[in-house]
């Protein structure tokens, strides 16, 4: 709690030591004015408990609201003070250290009349104990409440993807309206944090499969814009060989050439190939075919005198 009355150990040393510390006071000061002594010891006893009930103590973080007879008196702290008993009380003490109020909104629709839920947290201070300790009775509630309100109001002004992507700026925006709320209660809202959104779990696998099909789409899109820019280039390198057969006979040349030292094997080309190419070819076919007449006419003159020889 942020409110509460002072009970601490050090509070209790400190005021029974100073009650001791009056009636021994007083006791002593009535013996040796010559006070019976069951007289000195009740007065003394009386004393200490009225002494005892008049120190109170708050930590440095804390600041306590003394009332006198149902009236605000002011505030008092940090340390050891002093009080009037009876007549003065120390309502509670206000925290005013940096507090921490985690927060949801459960079953919540957004603009798109999706359900979701969604989990934050706030970070607030008490910067005027006074206004805090009046203007409201119990800002601790107040703060939960208000913050669960703003929330709904900001989830249904979003749509889901809103939620999702720009939880920052939605942080921000109920910071402010918390803070114009909670400045007449002195309380100052330092930021506030979306957690986490979350959705069903069937709009969940619906979301995940939609984002599948989305990106399969845009995979294919790319796939097809690049296959449309590839036969465009082979349009235009087709245009460039139908006038220039040369270079096609060295593309040709070319391929084979790349084909035979990937596969790092002997290729058996096509006599028609290599003379469509216009080059001889792998396995020496086509000089071969140029030297038969050659071959032929050496023969038929070597016959004859071979035979006349024989003769």
């Amino acid at each position: 709690m942020s409110r509460h009355a002072p009970n601490d150990t050090r509070y209790s040393i400190a005021a029974l030591a100073a009650g001791a510390v009056g009636a021994a006071g007083i006791a002593g000061a009535l013996f040796l004015l010559g006070a019976p002594l069951p007289l000195v010891a009740g007065v003394g006893l009386v004393a200490g408990v009225f002494v005892a009930a008049a120190i109170k103590y708050t930590d440095q973080w804390e600041k306590a609201v003394l009332m006198r007879l149902g009236s605000y008196r002011g505030l008092r702290g940090p340390g050891y003070f002093a009080v009037v008993p009876i007549i003065d009380r120390v309502a509670y003490t206000i925290d005013q250290r940096i507090r921490t109020t985690a927060f949801g909104a459960e079953s919540c629709l957004t603009r798109d009349t999706v359900p979701v839920n969604v989990d934050a947290i706030a970070f607030w201070i008490v910067r005027d104990a006074e206004r805090a300790a009046l203007e409201v009775q119990d800002y601790d509630e107040a703060v939960i409440l208000s913050a669960q309100t703003a929330l709904r109001d900001a989830i249904g002004k979003h749509d889901l993807a809103e939620l999702i992507q720009s939880r920052v700026e939605l942080g921000h925006g109920l910071k402010e309206a918390l803070e114009q709320k909670m400045m007449t209660w002195g309380i100052q809202v330092q930021s506030v944090e979306i957690r986490d959104v979350i959705i069903p779990a069937a709009l969940e696998d619906a979301m995940s499969r939609q984002a599948q099909a989305e990106r399969e789409r845009q995979a294919r899109i790319i796939l097809g814009t690049a296959e449309t820019e590839i036969a465009h280039k082979f349009v235009e390198a087709a245009a460039a060989y139908k006038n220039h057969p040369e270079a096609m006979n060295l593309r040709a040349m070319n391929m084979l050439y790349e084909s035979i030292v990937k596969r790092g094997s002997l290729m058996v080309v096509p006599s028609g190939l290599s003379d469509s190419l216009n080059v001889p070819s792998l396995m020496g076919l086509a000089g071969a075919a140029k030297l038969a007449p050659h071959d032929a006419l050496a023969a038929a003159t070597v016959a004859p005198v071979k035979a006349g020889a024989a003769q």
